[in-house]
């Protein structure tokens, strides 16, 4: 399997998708959450109205690749990871979170002087690892899984993700080109065994899953964490 490029590329670009776009997403969402944790912003019910809209409704996905295409980020790295950075139900969780804190916190920081970034980046912020780490696990779970991203907005085989070449290869003879373009290599490693192409499909399925696999017992805990966040109200 790994005698193919593509596989290695797919992977790699998969890999930064996911770390790039859960680093950006969990920044502007908590950002967003925390604008919309005050009481005191204006038009604030408004803007939750319309927040929740676009979690029933979308604009359909004509409208969203005739968008992304005026945008010019058809077949950029930049469209696996801006159509899906902001999440409402994210944002919802971290605000959920944001309004238990203690008052106390940030108007003792105002009376030291403290703006309303240095609140946000040197109060809120730290305080608040557990739904952060638990919104980073979601998302970053969401992007690795992603497949139709870039299955509409991709071409280049160079930036497809991993799940996006795996659907392709499910659904094509693309296994069957890639053993016949390296059976020279896979004659010399092993002249006694048949590469069959149900096989390399089993062994990419399983190169695609086994980063989430071993990944998940060691997060489990934020898993939990994620369910319970908002359950409580005092």
């Amino acid at each position: 399997v790994f005698q193919d490029h593509r596989l290695l590329n797919s992977f790699l670009i998969t890999i930064l998708r996911t770390l790039g776009g859960t680093a950006l997403s969990v920044f502007f969402t908590a950002l967003l959450a925390y604008g919309m944790s005050k009481k005191t912003l204006l038009f604030r019910k408004q803007y939750m109205v319309f927040f929740m809209i676009t979690m029933f409704f979308s604009g359909g996905l004509i409208p969203s690749y005739l968008l992304v295409r005026s945008l010019g980020m058809l077949d950029t790295f930049w469209v696996l990871i801006i159509p899906g950075i902001i999440s409402v139900w994210n944002m919802i969780v971290i605000r959920t979170f944001f309004n238990a804190l203690p008052e106390g916190l940030e108007e003792s920081a105002k009376i030291d002087g403290c703006s309303n970034y240095g609140i946000f980046f040197r109060i809120v912020i730290p305080v608040s690892g557990p739904v952060l780490a638990t919104i980073a696990l979601f998302t970053a779970v969401g992007y690795w899984n992603d497949w139709f991203t870039g299955a509409i907005y991709i071409t280049k085989d160079e930036l497809l993700p991993i799940q996006t070449l795996l659907r392709q290869v499910m659904n094509s003879n693309i296994m069957t080109q890639i053993g016949s373009s390296n059976a020279i290599a896979l004659d010399h490693m092993n002249r006694n065994r048949t590469i069959t192409t149900k096989s390399l499909t089993m062994a990419t399925m399983m190169i695609a899953t086994i980063p989430i696999i071993l990944t998940y017992p060691f997060l489990q805990k934020y898993f939990v964490k994620g369910v319970m966040i908002g359950s409580l109200k005092e």
